[in-house]
Order: structure tokens, then sequence, then C-alpha cells
């Protein structure tokens, strides 16, 4: 960049103020003898484009960094973590996510993780609360006062979970999962005693 008649110029990246002598040479050499970083000893009265020290110009873009830059490095940190009923790890970006009007088998699907149970454990899961309840949400047992999915008796022990137990499946699948790992480990060891057993 030149600025004519101002005898101001700019090298490596510095804009130099005049005070010349009229000698392009001269100046030329007092710009190359001029210390890195220290342009101001050297004077320039008059520039054009072969003035211009382009590598110095180029190398010190190099090094800006620029708002799209932060991005990317922004970006590639998020981390997108599933909230279910209002449980969450997160610590970074958050996705929240109501599963309490799915259907029942997609929440328990999505809170074994929570209890440390894998996908293979859902087969068990489902056979056990099919026989139990056939995944509803209202299923009340009479005779027993057994009640919900998972068949808690009485069901009110499931307002440990949340006030809203009688009626939320999430609450429910919860405190279900949270029983069966107390007292048989995996959906699959309780699946097994309530074969035995006929209950679990």
């Amino acid at each position: 960049m030149a600025v004519v008649g101002t005898g101001l110029a700019v090298s490596g990246g510095a804009v130099v103020a005049g005070g010349g002598n009229g000698d392009a040479a001269a100046d030329d050499a007092n710009l190359a003898s001029a210390p890195t970083g220290d342009v101001g000893a050297a004077s320039v009265e008059h520039l054009d484009t072969a003035d211009v020290d382009t590598a110095a110009l180029t190398a010190t873009r190099a090094t800006l960094v620029t708002r799209s830059d932060r991005r990317d490095e922004a970006d590639s940190a998020k981390a997108e973590v599933l909230d279910i009923g209002g449980a969450s790890t997160a610590n970074a970006l958050t996705r929240t996510e109501d599963l309490s009007d799915e259907d029942p088998r997609t929440i328990a699907r999505a809170l074994l993780a929570e209890f440390g149970f894998s996908e293979s454990q859902f087969g068990c899961l489902d056979s056990l609360w099919e026989r139990e309840s056939h995944w509803n949400v209202y299923a009340d047992n009479p005779s027993s006062s057994a009640y919900g999915i998972p068949q808690a008796l009485p069901g009110s022990k499931m307002s440990s979970a949340g006030a809203d137990w009688a009626t939320n499946p999430v609450t429910q699948i919860r405190w279900g999962l949270g029983y069966i790992e107390d007292r048989y480990g995996s959906p699959c060891g309780a699946w097994s005693h309530s074969q035995g057993h006929g209950w679990y």
C-alpha cells in the first residue's frame, strides 16, 4: 500500500513516516538496515510497488488468528448430550429431549446406559415388563396394589424417582431400572428370576 505525496509507506506490516532526502536508493538501504520490528528508524519519501516487502507482509498476515479459526476450534469442541426427563451430564452444549410422550420401550432403551446396562439387556427387560404390565403406565393390580410399568409394590414406592410416578413413564422406568440394578444386577438377571418364580 502506498500513500502518494505524504511520505508514508508500509514495510513489514508497519507504517513508516517520511523525512527522507529524496534518494530512493538510500531510503531502501535504510529500510534494509533497520532492525526487525523497528522500522521507525528508516524513512521513505516516495514508494512504488517495487518497494513493498511482500514476503514480510505475507509472513505477518500468516500469523494472524481470525474469528473463523476460533470458530473452527469451538466447533470441534462441541459436545451434545441427551437429557432425558431432566437428568443431564453436560458441561458443554446440551440438547434437551423430553421422552415422556414416547413409547415406553423407546424410553427404556434410552435409559439403559444410565444404569450401566448394554443394549443387549433390552430383550430381557422387554420380556419382563411385557409379562408384568404390557408396558402400561396405568397398570394396576387390584389384588396386590402393584402399579405401573415395573409393577412396583406398592406403586407409591416410585415416588422416590419423582412426584409424577403415577403418570410419567420416564419416572416409572427409571425407578424400575434402579430396582433391577440393586436387586438383580441386570434386566436379564431379573427376567431369569421371574421365569423361575413367576415374579421379580
